[in-house]
């Protein structure tokens, strides 16, 4: 049987096609998966576990039938959708994984992330995740009312759009900043002591081959859904990612 891995989805009612797609993903080739791993950004962005989303309300209930029908579902936060909890896991029939994780794939040590933590060159973004990982100001931001919360939201959608143009400026710096940084993958794989490592958040689907201490590595890169599904798929016969 095949484990599947997806990322970056991105769902949003401003893009129903995408949500259609997943939602037909999930009752086709995922229900006869053996596994479902989400490795974070399923929602464009997530404002707690009363987000109206349209989407949430019907992914949570597909992913929930899949789960009873004994598909495990994994999920891993990305950047958008950090603020999903332990209530909207519950309705989705999710397992929250922390991030990263490492899972046993066809009797291998892989090391799980969605990715965020190895762009260290983006300096101004680690900071901005280390405030809002921070418990004290999830605390703070959920107490807040529904419309305040999907009001910064929208606000930190609109400047985070306003740096990409900026940084689309000078385009070598933008696939520097915006990438992984190579020291930091060798650093997760020497620590992990994994050869394999699968991550989502760059949108640059691909596999890559490298050399940490004396050992053949290689990273995995899950693409988006913006245009059309990515997965990655891994049974006894290997690891193949693709377009749906």
């Amino acid at each position: 049987m095949t484990t599947l891995f997806v990322s970056d989805l991105h769902l949003d009612p401003a893009r129903p096609a995408i949500t259609d797609l997943f939602l037909g993903f999930l009752r086709g080739e995922a229900a006869r998966a053996q596994a479902l791993y989400i490795l974070g950004d399923l929602f464009e962005s997530w404002v707690g576990d009363d987000d109206p989303s349209e989407a949430g309300v019907a992914v949570a209930a597909a992913l929930r039938g899949l789960a009873a029908s004994g598909v495990p579902v994994y999920f891993m936060r990305g950047n958008r959708d950090f603020l999903v909890g332990p209530a909207w896991a519950a309705r989705a029939g999710l397992r929250i994984l922390p991030d990263p994780a490492v899972v046993s794939l066809q009797g291998e040590p892989v090391l799980l992330m969605h990715g965020d933590l190895l762009c260290t060159d983006d300096t101004a973004y680690q900071a901005f995740r280390a405030q809002t990982r921070d418990p004290e100001w999830q605390r703070r931001f959920l107490a807040q009312p529904l419309e305040a919360r999907l009001a910064f939201a929208n606000q930190a959608r609109q400047a985070s759009m306003a740096r990409q143009r900026e940084l689309k400026s000078d385009r070598a710096a933008f696939e520097t900043i915006t990438d992984v940084t190579p020291a930091t993958v060798e650093t997760c794989l020497a620590r992990y002591g994994v050869s394999t490592l699968i991550h989502g958040h760059t949108h640059r689907p691909a596999e890559h081959l490298l050399t940490v201490d004396g050992r053949p590595c290689r990273r995995i890169v899950l693409g988006d859904w913006y245009e059309q599904g990515s997965v990655l798929r891994v049974d006894a016969s290997g690891m193949r990612l693709e377009r749906l």
